[in-house]
């Protein structure tokens, strides 16, 4: 209980106060919009930039973290495919955007936080690397699937699927901050203190400013039906995800720090880029919106019960 208390609770107080701001009209839906742009076209690429600047690449790029942690994420990804595919008769571009909800992870906005919460800023190193690779794994898998499903259906060729993937993945301002911190760091680049201290200062706003705009995103994704494909996305999401980690992660070796990060990163609800995803190709969006919005309400008790598994 008073892990559900000292480090769950404040990290969905602040989504709470988010959501409820949007519903009393305190906080316009515009502003929620222009939240959001900030965060993540700037100050989330701001605290990815400067996590994986000064990252110990040699320490924690390695294969046991890495490969616990996407075995995971991938097997996520095939069970949603193929439960909407085959449990619940869905079409195969709708299987993919669903696919994608179990993959994609809120590694960022509440995976960080509540690593902090938990165990304090120095665990957040596996979690920083993680992260380096989530969002170009994870638009890679679905953007590459979606498009040669589509090219499949079409009767095109694929001689343009890389050219299409690496345009879009690299539209991402995530990405770029994550392309920029690997250049700096591998290059042995420094950064004048004024401006470090400025992109500190950007990166002191982004997970609480993050938090509050979730909290408004959410408002917006009301329930509304299919809601047997969304239990069965919030179990594989929710559940398996973090349990495959969990069991790689014993089969590998992981250190403690590793186990907590990789586990809890997979145990986080699907992040509002699965709705990004589904919106970006006009597939299965309500299923991805309520996803998002009921899963987050349910990992406060399933986040608890893996804080109290893992050591």
């Amino acid at each position: 209980m008073q892990a559900l208390i000292d480090v769950i609770l404040p990290v969905f107080l602040v989504i709470g106060a988010g959501y409820v701001a949007v519903w009393r009209g305190w906080f316009a839906d515009a502003a929620v919009d222009g939240l959001m742009r900030f965060t993540q076209n700037f100050a989330l690429p701001c605290l990815l930039f400067r996590a994986i600047w000064q990252l110990d690449l040699e320490q924690n790029f390695n294969f046991a973290l890495l490969g616990s942690y996407y075995t995971g994420a991938l097997s996520a990804f095939v069970l949603g495919f193929l439960g909407a595919r085959y449990i619940f008769k869905r079409d195969v571009e709708d299987s993919i955007a669903i696919g994608f909800c179990a993959l994609f992870a809120n590694s960022l906005m509440l995976g960080l936080a509540i690593t902090e919460r938990a165990y304090g800023s120095a665990a957040l190193e596996p979690n920083y690397a993680i992260v380096a690779v989530h969002a170009p794994f994870c638009y890679g898998i679905g953007i590459t699937a979606m498009e040669v499903a589509r090219a499949h259906g079409r009767g095109e060729s694929m001689r343009r699927l890389p050219f299409t993937v690496g345009r879009a993945m690299f539209r991402n301002a995530l990405i770029l901050g994550i392309a920029l911190g690997f250049t700096f760091n591998l290059g042995g680049i420094g950064v004048p203190g004024p401006a470090a201290e400025a992109v500190d200062m950007m990166v002191r706003t982004a997970l609480p400013c993050a938090l509050f705009g979730l909290g408004g995103i959410l408002y917006r994704y009301r329930p509304e039906g299919d809601l047997r494909v969304i239990a069965f996305v919030c179990v594989v999401s929710l559940i398996l995800h973090p349990a495959i980690t969990y069991m790689m992660g014993r089969g590998t070796g992981l250190t403690t720090s590793e186990m907590r990060s990789a586990v809890l990163t997979a145990s986080m609800a699907p992040g509002v880029n699965s709705y990004l995803f589904a919106n970006m190709y006009g597939r299965a969006k309500r299923v991805a919106a309520s996803t998002v919005l009921i899963s987050t309400a349910l990992s406060i008790f399933t986040i608890w019960g893996w804080l109290h598994l893992l050591p």
